[in-house]
C-alpha cells in the first residue's frame, strides 16, 4: 500500500473516486455532487481557508487500485466547549474494510497535524460548516440526506480500533407527514391564533429578498453571538436564498410575524438527494438541464428541515406550535373547522431535521415533542495525540 498526496485535479478526481469505489455496490448509497466535494478545497470558494489549511491524500494498493482516502485540515476557529488543546480535523475518510490501509491513513493525517501544533483531531468533520459532511454514521443507513456523510457500517470498527472515541453523538429525527401532531400543539395553536397580533406567510419566488431580509432579522436575534454563530446580513441571506430557488417549495418555508414585524421562521427543502441520485456526482450544463426534468418528472416523497428559529422575547411561549400548525395548512392540507383540526391528503410523506447534538437536550426534548423518532445517528470522534492524557467527551449546553 502507498499513500499519495493529492496536488493535482487529476488526483483531486481520484479522491472523489474513493467515495465511489468504496460504497458503489451498497443501494442506499447516493453519489454527492463531485463540484459540491470540490469547492471544500478551493480557496476561492471556501472562506475557512482565511483561517486554517488542508491536506487531501489517497491510499492504493500493490495493483495501483484506489483503496482509500481521508483530508486533515486546520482551523483556527474551530473550536468546541471546554477544549484544552489544540484540535485539527480529518474528514472525507474512506476506506476499504481493512484495519492497516485505515491506519495508515489516520497515521498520515496524525502526523500532519502534530506539524502544525495540534493535540487532538476530529473527525468526520469538514473544513468548513457543520451543517454539511460532519459526523460518521452509526445507525439508521438509509439513503443519505443532501450534503450529509454516508458510510460502511465497518467505518465505526476502524476509527475505534485506532483509538478515536465517540466525542458526541448527532441524531437525526423523523416523522410520518400524514400522522396528526401531539394534541398540545393544536391548543398551542388555538391560544396563539385568538391574538390578532400573529400572523404566518409562507415564502414566495417573487419575493425572496423580503422572505431573506425576515430570515435575517430571526437568524441575528436567535442565533449570532451564540457559539461563536456571526451574524448575517441582508446581502448574504439574499444570495442564500437566491442559490436555493430553483429547488425551494413555497409551501414548506415559512416566516410568523408578530404586529409585523418577522419573530420565528421554518425553512424547509425537499429531499434534493432523491433527485440528485441520477446525476451520477456532475452537475455541469447537461445534467442541469437533467436534474430539471427530473424535477418535473420524479416527485420527491419526503423534505427537510433545515432551520428552525424564534427571536429570545417569544421563545417558551408556544410559538413552536404555532408555526408547525400554521405550516401544516399547506403541508398536511390542514383545515381548522369549529375549533377542530382537520388532516387532509399531505403534500409529502415523511419529514426528517438535520441532526441535532446529544450535548444539547433542550432541543432534543424539542424535537421528541413532536412526535418524531429517531431515524439515524451519527457520531464525530476525537483522537487525542497523547494517550496518556484524559479523554473527556463533549460537554452539556
Amino acid at each position: 500500500m502507498y499513500l499519495t498526496e493529492v496536488k493535482s485535479p487529476a488526483e483531486a478526481r481520484l479522491f472523489i473516486q474513493v467515495n465511489v469505489e468504496v460504497n458503489h455496490k451498497d443501494p442506499n448509497y447516493i453519489r454527492p455532487l463531485d463540484k459540491d466535494v470540490n469547492e471544500v478545497f478551493d480557496p476561492a470558494k471556501n472562506k475557512t481557508f482565511r483561517n486554517g489549511e488542508v491536506t487531501r491524500w489517497i491510499l492504493r494498493d500493490e495493483q495501483h487500485k484506489l483503496i482509500g482516502r481521508i483530508a486533515a485540515f486546520t482551523n483556527k476557529k474551530y473550536k468546541n466547549k471546554n477544549d484544552e488543546v489544540p484540535v485539527g480535523g480529518v474528514g472525507f475518510f474512506d476506506c476499504i474494510n481493512n484495519q492497516a490501509a485505515a491506519d495508515m491513513l489516520f497515521d498520515v493525517a496524525r502526523h500532519w497535524l502534530m506539524q502544525r501544533g495540534m493535540e487532538a483531531m476530529d473527525g468526520p468533520i469538514n473544513f468548513g460548516e457543520r451543517d454539511r459532511w460532519w459526523g460518521l454514521i452509526v445507525e439508521g443507513f438509509d439513503p443519505p440526506l443532501y450534503g450529509m456523510n454516508y458510510n460502511q457500517p465497518y467505518y465505526k470498527e476502524l476509527l475505534e480500533n485506532y483509538g478515536f472515541r465517540g466525542f458526541y453523538n448527532q441524531i437525526c429525527f423523523s416523522l410520518k407527514v400524514g400522522d396528526r401532531l401531539v394534541e398540545k400543539f393544536y391548543q398551542r395553536h388555538a391560544a396563539l391564533a385568538a391574538d390578532p397580533g400573529f400572523t404566518s406567510k409562507h415564502i414566495e419566488k417573487n419575493q425572496l429578498e423580503k422572505f431573506a431580509e425576515d430570515f435575517s432579522v430571526v437568524y441575528n436575534k436567535a442565533w449570532a453571538g451564540h457559539g461563536g454563530m456571526k451574524a448575517i446580513e441582508k446581502k448574504v441571506a439574499v444570495k442564500m436564498f437566491q442559490s436555493m430557488k430553483p429547488v425551494i417549495d413555497e409551501r414548506v418555508c415559512w416566516c410568523i410575524y408578530y404586529n409585523g414585524e418577522p419573530v420565528a421562521v421554518w425553512v424547509n427543502l425537499p429531499d434534493l438527494n432523491q433527485w440528485f441520485r441520477y446525476l451520477n456526482g456532475k452537475f455541469g450544463l447537461l445534467a442541469k438541464l437533467k436534474f430539471l426534468w427530473i424535477k418535473k418528472t420524479r416527485p420527491v416523497n419526503k423534505f427537510t428541515g433545515l432551520v428552525f428559529g424564534i427571536v429570545p422575547e417569544f421563545q417558551g411561549k408556544g410559538l413552536d406550535a404555532y408555526m408547525i400548525v400554521e405550516g401544516c395548512r399547506l403541508i398536511q392540507r390542514l383545515k381548522i373547522e369549529n375549533g377542530k383540526y382537520i388532516l387532509g391528503k399531505p403534500i409529502y410523506e415523511d419529514f426528517e431535521m438535520q441532526w441535532i447534538g446529544e450535548f444539547n437536550p433542550k432541543m432534543i426534548n424539542v424535537a421528541e415533542s413532536l412526535g418524531t423518532y429517531r431515524s439515524r445517528k451519527l457520531t464525530t470522534y476525537r483522537y487525542l495525540f497523547d494517550r496518556s492524557k484524559e479523554f473527556k467527551p463533549h460537554p452539556t449546553i
